[in-house]
């Protein structure tokens, strides 16, 4: 990614790349060492994403967007509301209600209805000048989404990871995403059964519909 970006041109068309990673917890730059309870024999490797901790592993689609903001035409701030907004509507093709949890970026699911399409009370909200970040609220969610990007010269690298069916125990190794406490959860566990081909398809798709002009 680092390496495609660097030697990219004006000329250099965006890509989308989709894959699988074998276990492995990745540290973003904001990560801190205590956020790693206990690695095992699954390593640690450190990125210049944004973000902290966070766990790849079979089971979870990973997508690299690779794209130049100014050709796209938006910020930063825009293009990773487009990528929440790709997985909430890939979500929802399998039946599950994707959630944005305010100070805390990435995408959640209600544990007790995953398909409820009731607004969170901890959804983000419009603030008043001056007044503090919100304080993340996980009460009934779980994570199922995380994103991590990183930007250079404009062009975006990193990405995102949906969780569809996967050993969630490595995640309660770690702190995820630096919060103590809070619930990883997959696709399965929202009682979905589909394939990870499925699920890689419909979020590229939407990815691919999402982050275009």
């Amino acid at each position: 990614m680092q390496a495609f970006t660097l030697s990219r041109s004006s000329d250099t068309a965006d890509a989308l790349w989709v894959c699988e990673h074998k276990p492995i917890f990745t540290q973003g730059v904001a990560g801190k060492p205590e956020h790693v309870l206990h690695a095992g024999g699954i390593p640690v490797m450190a990125t210049n994403r944004g973000g902290q901790v966070t766990y790849h592993g079979p089971g979870q689609v990973v997508a690299y967007p690779l794209m130049d903001l100014r050709q796209a035409g938006y910020y930063v701030k825009e293009y990773v509301y487009r990528i929440e907004e790709a997985v909430i509507r890939t979500l929802a093709d399998f039946g599950v209600t994707g959630h944005r949890v305010a100070g805390a970026p990435g995408i959640y699911v209600r544990l007790s209805e995953p398909a409820s399409h009731a607004l969170l009370p901890q959804r983000p909200q419009l603030r008043l000048p001056g007044s503090p970040p919100p304080v993340p609220d996980f009460t009934d969610v779980g994570k199922i989404a995380a994103i991590g990007i990183k930007v250079a010269n404009h062009c975006t690298y990193h990405g995102l990871a949906l969780n569809v069916a996967m050993d969630l125990e490595p995640f309660q190794r770690i702190h995820p995403c630096g919060y103590v406490g809070l619930q990883t959860v997959d696709l399965a566990t929202a009682g979905v059964q589909a394939s990870w081909l499925d699920v890689a398809r419909q979020l590229a798709r939407h990815l691919q519909a999402r982050l275009s002009n």
